[in-house]
């Protein structure tokens, strides 16, 4: 089976997906584009065509309204995009965060390449921590990702990290400004924009970790949770009864720290199920397929979908 994952490197324990080589902590930016496999560039070079029904015997000639993107050490295509196209190569990703680990404390811990090439992301934790009651301690991260096949911006992007279960989740705020920011493939990328445009500060951190408290201090009903997750597993007037059964489970005592304090019978406890399903247990063909999901895809959406329906039950 083809594997989305290129390549990836990571530190301290292993990721919940398994997957990379790992590093020990404080390694330059060097060490990390190789063993992410992102020391490389996107090459570009306009688009051909053989005017003929015979490649040998016809004329080559070149449309100028698009180029192709290749990889700079394997030659092998990437994407067909527009002239206009701004290109956002591996080495931006990482130094994006090199005056943040070597001044602001920030501390690399994965980072890779999905899908040959085409999408590239670094995730770093902030040093902002949090604890909810029951001793559920929550980290800070900023991801960085781009792809060049036309499925996304490039994204920077707030995101949590359970550490009883290794769950994540967007820090997507209500009425709150800068908790991500994404910068079109028509415009350059414009890293120190893009961090002053997130807000990297403890402020947005602080609200957050006053949401997700509000959500551990809000008690569900049996048919409150049950109206939440068809809720968040309906989309198009179809519910995913799989995905629906198993939260309800997880939520009901199955899932990794559901008895502590903070879940347990708790609008938190109903977002953390939902998470844990998407990040762990949704079916995927692999645990590449799952990551790909859970932080760009299908699997994003749906556990952003799980935050903002919970917060409206507190608001």
């Amino acid at each position: 089976m083809a594997h989305l994952v290129e390549q990836m490197a990571y530190t301290g324990t292993t990721p919940w997906h398994g997957l990379g080589n790992q590093l020990t902590e404080n390694q330059p930016l060097e060490v990390w584009a190789e063993q992410a496999g992102m020391n490389w560039q996107i090459e570009e070079c306009p688009v051909h065509f053989i005017a003929s029904g015979n490649p040998v015997m016809g004329e080559l000639k070149q449309y100028d309204n698009n180029k192709v993107l290749y990889r700079s050490d394997t030659k092998e295509p990437l994407s067909v995009v527009g002239n206009r196209y701004k290109v956002v190569q591996p080495e931006e990703i990482l130094e994006f965060y090199r005056d943040l680990t070597e001044r602001s404390g920030f501390q690399l811990e994965t980072a890779g390449v999905l899908k040959g090439g085409r999408k590239l992301w670094a995730l770093a934790r902030t040093g902002q921590t949090g604890a909810i009651k029951g001793n559920d301690h929550i980290n800070a991260y900023v991801l960085l990702a781009t792809a060049c096949d036309g499925t996304m911006a490039t994204t920077a992007q707030f995101t949590s990290v359970r550490v009883v279960c290794n769950n994540t989740l967007h820090v997507a705020l209500q009425n709150q400004g800068g908790s991500v920011v994404k910068v079109r493939h028509s415009t350059d990328f414009d890293a120190n924009k893009v961090k002053n445009g997130l807000g990297i500060s403890i402020s947005n951190w602080n609200n957050f970790m006053y949401e997700l408290k509000e959500l551990s201090n809000r008690k569900v009903t049996h048919k409150e949770a049950l109206t939440y997750i068809e809720g968040v597993f309906t989309s198009n007037g179809q519910t995913s009864q799989r995905g629906a059964k198993r939260a309800l489970e997880l939520f009901e005592g199955q899932g990794y720290g559901s008895n502590l304090a903070s879940a347990d019978g708790t609008a938190y406890g109903l977002v953390n199920a939902v998470t844990q399903y998407v990040d762990h247990e949704r079916r995927a063909r692999g645990n590449d397929y799952r990551l790909d999901s859970a932080w760009f895809g299908i699997g994003a959406q749906i556990k952003d979908q799980a935050l903002t329906q919970a917060l409206a039950l507190v608001a």
